[in-house]
């Protein structure tokens, strides 16, 4: 029984730091095949490291004035830098947003003045034309985001 117990013992003394030596599948380093997936809002931020970091080594009197020499500096860069792209990806999602309701509403209008059956004729693509109120939509948000 004591042998048992020491063969046990010496077998856990190998595997747990092996285990804990090796990071989970896609848990190691950033840029690892395994973390190719970001998180939302996170491509902002690794967008923002890589700006910093470029800025930091190309216009370093600049990096400096702008952010300060101290420690933090890089992290100063990185977090202005992070919360201004993702404003801009929601402000455009919000723009996008208000295209696709604008758009709504001028095809709802649309097909209550020109009726049900023509309109499904103008728009939709499929045999039955049934898609023809999302057609509607997607061409008329398009035009109105590209605008």
């Amino acid at each position: 029984m004591t042998r048992t117990l020491i063969v046990f013992a010496a077998f856990l003394s190998l595997a747990v730091p092996t285990a804990l030596a090796a990071p989970p599948a896609g848990k190691g380093k950033p840029d690892s095949p395994g973390n190719s997936a970001a998180a939302p809002g996170q491509s902002a931020e690794k967008n923002a490291a890589k700006t910093c970091k470029a800025l930091r080594k190309s216009a370093a009197a600049a990096f400096a004035t702008q952010y300060g020499n101290k420690a933090n500096a890089y992290g100063k860069c990185v977090s202005s830098k992070s919360k201004t792209k993702a404003e801009d990806e929601n402000e455009n999602k919000a723009n996008e947003s208000q295209a696709e309701e604008n758009a709504a509403k001028t095809c709802k209008a649309e097909r209550e003045k020109i009726g049900v059956d023509p309109f499904k004729v103008k728009y939709g693509t499929n045999p039955n034309k049934a898609n023809a109120f999302g057609k509607c939509v997607s061409k008329l948000a398009k035009a109105q985001s590209s605008s």
